[in-house]
Order: structure tokens, then sequence, then C-alpha cells
């Protein structure tokens, strides 16, 4: 009897579990000062187990350090992770579902967690962060600490929690052989015989009396006190009375404030004496409850992007897609990730206005994934910046609404919706040689409006044409027909309905609603249910197979495409994990990635640890993602393995 084929669900729990190992071991080589892994290889893994697995334990826990030979204590304030935004879009999403009246934000320091506990004003005993709960006490370490006051000026019973730190000029002068500051203040405070712990420093940003965030019922502490702050910002100020060193703490009201703020300390972040990685943003309000949690949910750590550079706003593009008007940066040059940007996306109009952009300002950019550059702040605005123009009427006549997030035309019949829509349905299908010049002739001379009109073609129509030929018009023609069974996400891709592109179609036809019957039949109300939709999404989808029920009725009736059934769970690449980079000679990349997770597979766009193959069709190449690869032992392989590991050679 033929072994079983794993289901994609046996799959994904498989490889969620594989996730969950790797996660935990990097967060012990990261807490321990020797991560083999960069930030962005550590955030893929954790990003791709949420995705798999949300509820996983590991997203309610904290990383541990395992230092040994240290006596253990449990900490009085709560040494918890925090949720983290990796971008602005990311932050103000944060914002929108908390609603701090105010925003209390502080750099993040990249150091190591550290507990002072004090009791009557007497420095009782400094714990590491540990696994959250229990900690190694190296309070003698901790004493030879800039920061760290023995005794305080008062009697106070409580914890303060704060970061060691190695600042750069320490770090430069004394240990650079070690990787970075970091690395070397973890190592150092954990040195049996403490040495070299007079050049770490500790910087203070929380404390709580005893009784207050107490680990254990009753407290460590045989007195407690009313806390002598009543909220985040007077905290600090208690802390600087104290003698502690406290961190950079600013207030805000405009979540946008706050993303400019982030630009700017980036900017100048080189400047400072300590390594920082993002920032902490949380509510005025000292919020007990939200502490309590091993990873609280009113706060979040703004981390900044591995690659960034200022650069000048020039002047603001506007790219037109179908009905749709998007602001494209033009920008003086800039180095960046190993190549020069002039051009980086602006979004929306709330993007600019959020940020108070103009012409001649100072800008940070980013690059997402190492591919798309991206304007994420303001650094200054020079006094001879001019405010940045916008379209306010569409070439059919109509005038632009601005929602915002996004700057369209309403009217229904526009041109460039009709044409944009024809042009989507051949980039999904993946159909070769049919260029936009050839679509933009049949476009303008009437004969082809609507995707249905495309199946009526005939060679000869095409063969007239200026540089066309029988050949080439028989092939075009040929390879159109040749796509006629569609998956029901390509078909409703294809259509190009607002929002709603393959991702969010191959998620409705996972939900259940797997025909075309059954998703015109659903209501907003349950479409708004499936995983990822929400109702904007529902009723954009909705709206859209009703308005345009007519012409997937009529390409359906001409009998030259229909809609596959979905595949059963399994499949020839269930469990397998791709990334491809380079360009493919038989179709274009997101046909490879559907058709991956068409057999059961999934695609990723980046190199990390746990992917099963990189495709390639120069696997000789030294390419980053070919060299990362190559690193941690990933296959790499050809187009053509590739398609006989699918089932297509």
């Amino acid at each position: 009897m033929a072994a079983m084929k794993p289901t994609t669900a046996t799959a994904g729990a498989s490889r969620a579990k594989e996730l969950e190992a790797l996660v935990r071991k990097h967060q012990g080589l990261y807490y321990d000062g020797q991560p083999e892994l960069t930030d962005a290889e550590f955030d893929a893994l954790w990003d791709e187990l949420r995705a798999l697995d949300p509820a996983n334990e590991v997203f309610s826990t904290v990383g541990r350090d395992r230092a040994d030979g240290f006596p253990k204590a449990r900490h009085v304030l709560p040494m918890g992770s925090q949720e983290k935004a990796a971008n602005p879009d990311e932050f103000l999403a944060w914002c929108r579902k908390v609603a701090h009246p105010e925003y209390v934000v502080q750099f993040k320091m990249d150091g190591a967690s550290l507990e002072l506990q004090y009791r009557d004003g007497v420095l009782l005993r400094a714990v590491t962060r540990g696994d959250g709960v229990t900690g190694d006490e190296i309070t003698p370490n901790a004493l030879r600490m800039s920061g760290v006051p023995g005794k305080l000026a008062f009697r106070w019973s409580g914890a303060v929690r704060g970061e060691v730190l190695m600042s750069r000029a320490v770090h430069g002068r004394h240990f650079p052989d070690k990787a970075n500051c970091r690395n070397a203040a973890n190592g150092i405070m954990k040195r049996k015989d403490g040495a070299g712990a007079e050049r770490l420093d500790v910087v203070c940003y929380d404390a709580a009396p005893s009784g207050l965030y107490d680990a254990e019922p009753g407290g460590l502490f045989a007195t407690g006190a009313e806390p002598p702050f009543d909220d985040e910002l007077s905290k600090i100020e208690w802390l600087r009375s104290a003698g502690f060193v406290a961190v950079e703490t600013r207030v805000f009201t405009d979540p946008w404030e706050i993303v400019d703020w982030r630009a700017r300390v980036m900017a100048e972040r080189g400047k400072l004496p300590y390594d920082i990685d993002g920032l902490v943003a949380k509510g005025r309000a000292v919020d007990i409850d939200d502490m309590r949690r091993a990873r609280p949910e009113r706060q979040i750590a703004f981390k900044f992007p591995l690659e960034e550079a200022v650069s000048t706003l020039l002047e603001v593009e506007w790219s037109e897609s179908g009905a749709t008007y998007t602001p494209i940066g033009i920008l003086e040059p800039v180095r960046l990730a190993g190549t020069t940007v002039k051009r980086a996306n602006l979004a929306n109009t709330n993007t600019i206005n959020g940020m108070g952009l103009r012409l001649g300002s100072r800008v940070m950019v980013v690059k997402r994934g190492e591919i798309i550059p991206k304007i994420e702040g303001l650094v200054e605005n020079p006094p001879d910046a001019r405010d940045i123009p916008v379209p306010s009427a569409c070439g059919c006549g109509a005038a632009l609404v601005d929602e915002g997030t996004r700057l369209f035309c309403p009217n229904p019949a526009c041109p460039k919706k009709a044409m944009h829509r024809l042009e989507k349905w051949l980039a999904v299908l993946d159909v070769r040689d049919f260029g936009t010049a050839i679509l933009g002739r049949l476009f303008e001379a009437g004969r082809v409006r609507r995707v249905a009109d495309l199946y009526s073609l005939e060679p000869g129509e095409l063969s007239g044409f200026e540089r066309m030929g029988d050949t080439l018009a028989a092939k075009i023609v040929a390879n159109l027909r040749a796509r006629d069974s569609l998956s029901l996400a390509e078909f409703i891709a294809g259509f190009d309905i607002e929002n709603i592109g393959l991702l969010i179609a191959e998620k409705a036809a996972a939900a259940g609603f797997d025909t075309l019957d059954r998703l015109r039949s659903a209501t907003v109300e349950e479409l708004s249910a499936i995983d990822g939709f929400g109702e904007i999404t529902a009723r954009a989808l909705a709206d859209g197979l009703s308005s345009l029920a007519g012409e997937m009725d009529a390409v359906l009736a001409s009998g030259r495409v229909s809609i596959k059934e979905a595949a059963a769970s399994g499949g020839a690449l269930a469990g397998l994990t791709f990334c491809f980079t380079g360009e493919l000679s038989s179709m274009k990349r997101s046909r490879a990635e559907a058709l991956v997770k068409s057999l059961g597979g999934s695609a990723r766009s980046s190199v990390a640890a746990g992917l099963s193959y990189l495709v390639t069709n120069e696997p000789g190449s030294g390419s980053a993602k070919n060299r990362k690869a190559a690193s941690l032992g990933i296959a790499i392989i050809g187009e053509d393995e590739f398609l006989r590991l699918a089932g297509r050679d």
C-alpha cells in the first residue's frame, strides 16, 4: 500500500513545530549574546510562525538568558517582551486600536534587561531577565556599573527596570574584538569575577513600589507604599530625582508626529552615545493590568529598519493604475542597500499630509525587503519647501475623489478602468507576448473593451499590425487560449476588483467559498468573517462580483475559459516552501508562486532558515539571496528542477 502524502493541514502543523523550535533556539542565542541570525532573518521566522499558528505558546512567553553559576531570584516587575511594529503602517494600525489620548515615547535601548530591587532604599539584588519570572542575581557586578545607586537618599521598597549598556566609545576603545556593544555588555555583566563591569552603564525606564506588580502574592518585600508617581512621565522624573539615569522620553498626541520623530532619530542615531534599535510607545497612564501580561498589548516597540538613508524630496509624480492615482516621490539620488535610489513610494495623500511632506523636504528612505524603497518619515522642512500639487481631475473629465487612503476617479464608465482590467487579466493569466501596445490599439479601435472580447480575437486581426506578422499573431492568440482552465482565485483576481488581489481571492476560496456561485451568494457579513478580510474588503468583493457579473458570465459563455474545481488537500509540494529570485523563462514569478500554492506548498519573498528551496536560473551567481541560502544550507535549484518537482516537466 502506497504511503499517503501529508495533507496541507498536517504539513502546516509540522512546519509550525519546526518554526517554534527555531524561534526558541535563536531567542536563547540572542539573549546569551551569541546570535546566529540577523534581526531580519529572525523576524521572518517569527512572522511565518504567527501566520501559521497565531496562538502558539511562544508568543505569550519571553526569551531567556541562560547563564549558569549565579543564584536565582524572582522578579518584582514583569520582564515580558513587547509587540513590535516594523514600519509606519503597522505602528499607525496599533495606534488606531489602542487610541491613547497621549503617547509617551522613549528610546528603545539595545542592551540587556536588568531589574534593580530595593528594600528601604538599599539595593537588595540585581536580577537579569531570565525567563521573565526568575533570573540570575548579579548584584556585585551591578554595583560596579555606572547608574546603579547602592543606596537611595530616602526609604523606598520596590523595583527599577533598566538596560545594561556599553557605550560606543568604550566598545571602540576597549572591546573592538566584540561584534557589537550589546554582545560585549551581555558577556561582561555575567562574568563571575565582575571584570569590566565598571565600563558598563545602566539606563532606566520603569519602576514600581513593592506590592504593585509583584510576581508572588503578597509581594517579595515586607513593606509596601503608594507609588511616588501617578503616570509614566512623573515616573521618569522620579527615577532622575532618585539618582538613576533615565531614558530619553517625549510626549505626543498625534501618531504621525511619532513617525516623523522616528525619522529624525534614525537620521541622528549614529551620533548617540549608545545603540538604540527603535522607539517604545505607550499611554501616559500607568496600566498595571497590561504590564502584568507576558506580552503587553498597550505598548509597542516601533523598530528601526535595517537599511535607511536621508534624501531630499525633489518632486512627486502621480502614477496612474486604472482609475487610481498613487504618489511616487522623486528623490535626490542616495545609496541604499547597495543600490542607488531615485524613486520611492509615498502610498497616498494621508501619508503626505500626515508626515507634513513638501517639495524640498529632507526625508527618511528605507527599503522594504531590499526591494521597494519607501519614504517613512520627515526629517526636516527647510524654509524654501513648497506644497505638493495633487491632481484634481481625471482624463475622462470626472473630479477625482480623495479618500486619504486613495485618490481615484469615481466614474464607473472611465475608459482607464476598462483598459486596466484588460491589462490585469492578461497579467494574472501570464499571457506572453500580448503587450500593452497591442492591447492599447485594440482598445482604441473599440475592438476589445471587455475581457470576453479577447476570446473572439482571431490571428488575422492582429497580423496586420506593424511589426506583427502571421507567426507572432498566431502565437499571441494561442498563448491567450492556452490558459483555458483557471483557479477561482485567478478568475476573480483577473477582473481587477478594487483591493481584491490573488491572495485575498485565495483566502475566500480557502474559507469555503470555493465556487463562483458560493462567492456570489455570500453576504457581506459572511465574507467579513474570513480571516484577514473585515467589512471593507468584504464589501469591495461583494460589490465587485455584483457589478461585474455580466462580464464574468460573458467570459465563461465564450467557452474558452473554465473555472477548475478546488484541489483536494495535499499536493505534490505539500509542506515545502519556495523562494524565487531573478527572471524565470517559462512563466512569471507570480504564476510560479500560484503554482506552488495550488500544489500544497507555500511561497516566500525572502530567504530565511526553514526554506526548502531557492529557485533561480543563476544558481552560480554571487547574489545576496544565493549567498544567504548557501550559508543556511538551503537547496538552490534551477527552473527545470522546480518544474520537475511540480510535475510540469
